[in-house]
């Protein structure tokens, strides 16, 4: 079509492109015929491998198809760029009007945005390797032509990629390289197999409850790299970013081979091993095992030492085991003689009752009965003699066995697993043994009871008139309640409290505290403790530690105006009070409906234009008096956990009012969120019951005028907890990092956050 028969829309972005449609260049014209042979089973949307391709050198095919389809049919309908570019026949007339179609609908802007995203990319591969955008680019290798070519499909609507290929490809200058996803194409054999590479994705997921991406990356020269990106837990539900880059073929088998065992160890013996994952100061995977870190180089002394203390934990099992056996059989047999007894006593009254009914009847009963004691000692003598023999026998088969034992240099996995699997059945054994020891013990004190009660019930039976079922109702009457099944034998038993589980009993708890602080609180109280949800906390413990610089509280209270007359134009003080709208409008609270207003700082404060400081501070004064009291009131019913955050330099001070979080995720987020430098504290707290504290409930936030406002802790998860004449011990210190991903639209980066964490515990002082 002639240029001056074309829109000028149309024009303007040809001239762009650089295509000349009454002249097309020979590049363009040049077809070579393509052997691909489509990898079947091959899903379109994923991509395992990505490079740099010269767009120069990329054939372009358009096919009438969408993206999603299969690549043999979008492969088998493809025809050449220069079909739709030169219209000879009726047929590429069509596909000309198709092309001109596709190019009315691209925009020059997004032609320019792949090309600043692509320059970007030149730069610096992102974090996750993928982009925005990455799916338009349908990049395939045929392996006999060893020839990259695009396919553009025409049913979808985004060309944006062809187009910036087609300008490159008609630029007299060298156009570089573009970084693409190829398609339909299955990772290369170079690093590690495609069957070790779906291994370690695998493994990978065992060990972090995530999947994991791996990626095959070729770079500029066309150097391969295996690049594995993904999430994993670095503390109590906060999960970090990590990406692991292998260069070589040894780097890339050493952790293919480190992540296997782990997850071997971890599937097999669970019992034992348990791995947990941080990542280090570049954002990479690490693997510990108890605060060790595991790394391949050392794997075999890891190993070792492994074997050692397993092969310790199965030796002290097996002797257990044999004492406990001996005990147990004992405890048998002395169940087996109790039944005796007291069957004995059950047969004796039953004799008394049947013999009592004629004179020689109660003569035989007493001559069978009179003086009858039984002497089992010296059979219980050459019992226990018989188990100390069995004893003694076991003792030195196991010695026997030890000793047979050769030690070896380097233990492997094999051998870890078989010790791990002797010791895990030896412990099992153990167990059921002390379980069935602890109900034998429980059966002989109630038989021991009956037979006590059934001697005492005879002892009086000439003078009583008892039936038999009498006997049976009195003999049991002190029968102790059995453990509960499963339980194991227990000597010392301490009073368990139970630490609150945020997940599953914070809406419980919620609605509990929540009852108590508004039942116990008075209004003032309720209020004095609101302006500590606000931004006013930082001046109040200004004021309550003595540390206010001088005219500090006049620009706290100039801020607080400026606040106000922001909110209200006239800043003058609502007339209304706390009825600032109307109480028949609805609200909604955590998806609860309700009909009360939201506190008012200004209004507790007693702001407005006119307000001088010392009227500030007095309020300030009365506001930390109240939470003094307030918390006074409160106390904690059971054990919790809470976490704050501090900047790096900063520790707490007991003598202020400590805001503490209940939800960790919350908390942490929040440190990530507002820390200004790169290392922050998180104090995590173990609260034990009887410290006082309130929480900031639903009653903390609004005024319950209409008695319709729902009860828990719907807006915040937080907490005032009162460390001032608190016994706190420092439990220990560790330290975390936290990959972050900051993305946009054209690149990724990852920036480390170092939490340190320091455990304490928090005991209420008791009082003498």
């Amino acid at each position: 079509m002639e240029k001056s028969k074309l829109p000028q829309e149309i024009v303007k972005k040809l001239e762009y492109i650089g295509l000349n449609l009454e002249e097309i260049p020979e590049t363009l014209k040049y077809v070579e015929t393509l052997n691909f042979k489509p990898n079947i089973g091959i899903e379109e949307n994923k991509y395992r491998q990505y490079r740099f391709v010269s767009p120069k050198e990329l054939e372009i095919l358009i096919s009438p198809c969408n993206r999603l389809d299969d690549t043999k049919t979008k492969y088998s309908k493809a025809k050449p760029l220069v079909s739709y570019l030169e219209p000879k026949t009726e047929e590429e007339m069509r596909l000309h009007a198709i092309f001109l179609e596709m190019l009315r609908e691209i925009k020059i802007e997004d032609i320019e945005k792949i090309e600043e995203q692509q320059q970007a990319l030149n730069k610096k591969i992102p974090f996750k390797i993928r982009y925005a955008g990455n799916y338009l680019w349908q990049i395939y290798y045929s392996e006999t032509d060893n020839k990259y070519f695009m396919i553009v499909t025409t049913e979808d609507k985004d060309y944006s990629t062809f187009f910036y290929v087609l300008k490159k490809q008609l630029e007299k200058k060298k156009a570089g390289k573009i970084f693409v996803p190829i398609t339909n194409i299955n990772y290369s054999k170079e690093l590690l197999t495609p069957t070790e590479l779906q291994s370690l994705e695998n493994y990978i997921w065992s060990l972090t409850d995530n999947w994991p991406s791996i990626y095959e990356v070729f770079d500029k020269t066309d150097k391969d790299s295996i690049q594995i990106v993904g999430q994993t837990e670095v503390l109590k539900k906060i999960e970090s970013e990590y990406k692991v880059k292998l260069s070589t073929k040894i780097e890339a088998e050493k952790f293919f081979k480190l992540v296997k065992i782990l997850f071997i160890l971890q599937s097999e013996i669970s019992t034992y091993f348990k791995f947990n994952t941080q990542i280090d100061k570049q954002g990479k995977i690490e693997f510990y095992f108890k605060d060790e870190l595991i790394e391949y180089d050392e794997i075999g002394d890891w190993i070792n030492s492994q074997y050692k203390q397993l092969t310790e934990i199965e030796k002290l099992s097996s002797i257990q085991n044999v004492e406990y056996s001996e005990k147990l059989e004992n405890l048998k047999k002395e169940s087996q003689d109790l039944e005796i007894e007291y069957l004995a006593k059950e047969k004796q009254i039953s004799t008394f009752l049947e013999c009592k009914k004629t004179f020689f009847g109660k003569v035989k009963y007493f001559f069978k009965y009179s003086g009858k004691k039984t002497k089992k000692k010296d059979e219980k003598k050459s019992e226990s003699k018989e188990n100390k023999e069995i004893k003694e026998k076991s003792k030195k088969e196991n010695l026997e066995n030890n000793e047979n034992e050769s030690e070896k240099n380097q233990y492997t996995l094999d051998d870890l697993l078989e010790i791990g699997k002797k010791a895990v059945e030896q412990e099992n054994n153990l167990k059921n043994i002390k379980m069935d020891i602890n109900a034998i013990k429980l059966k002989n004190v109630n038989l021991t009871k009956k037979i006590e009660n059934a001697t005492a019930f005879i002892e009086e039976i000439d003078s009583h008139k008892k039936s038999i079922f009498e006997f049976w109702k009195y003999s049991n009457k002190d029968e102790v309640q059995s453990l509960t099944e499963g339980e194991e034998e227990v000597v010392n038993v301490k009073t368990y409290s139970k630490i609150l589980d945020f997940d599953e009993e914070f809406e419980e708890y919620g609605s509990i505290m929540d009852k108590l602080q508004s039942t116990k609180l008075n209004k003032v109280e309720l209020n004095a403790v609101y302006l500590a949800t606000t931004n006013q906390l930082d001046v109040i413990n200004k004021v309550k530690t003595n540390s206010l610089e001088p005219k500090e509280l006049d620009k706290y209270l100039k801020e607080l105006k400026t606040e106000l007359k922001n909110e209200k134009d006239d800043g003058e003080l609502d007339i209304f009070g706390s009825l600032e709208e109307d109480t028949r409008k609805i609200k909604k609270l955590a998806n609860k409906t309700h009909r009360e207003n939201p506190k008012n700082k200004f209004l507790i404060l007693g702001i407005s234009k006119q307000t001088k400081v010392v009227d500030y501070k007095v309020n300030l004064s009365q506001t930390i008096w109240r939470i003094n009291e307030a918390l006074d009131k409160i106390i904690t019913s059971q054990d919790l956990l809470a976490y704050m955050w501090t900047e790096d330099d900063e520790n707490i001070d007991v003598n202020k009012f400590n805001v503490f979080n209940l939800d960790v995720k919350d908390e942490i987020l929040k440190s990530i969120e507002n820390s200004k430098g790169n290392k922050v504290n998180l104090y995590k707290m173990n609260i034990k019951k009887g410290i006082n504290m309130i929480a900031f409930s639903n009653c903390i936030y609004y005024d319950n005028q209409n008695k319709t406002l729902p009860v828990g802790m719907d807006k915040d998860t937080r907490a005032i907890i009162k460390l001032k004449d608190t016994d706190i011990t420092l439990d220990s210190k560790n330290t975390v990092r936290i990959g972050i991903l900051e993305e946009d639209d054209i690149s990724s980066k990852l920036v480390i956050k170092t939490i340190n964490v320091l455990e304490y515990t928090v005991n209420p002082i008791e009082q003498e």
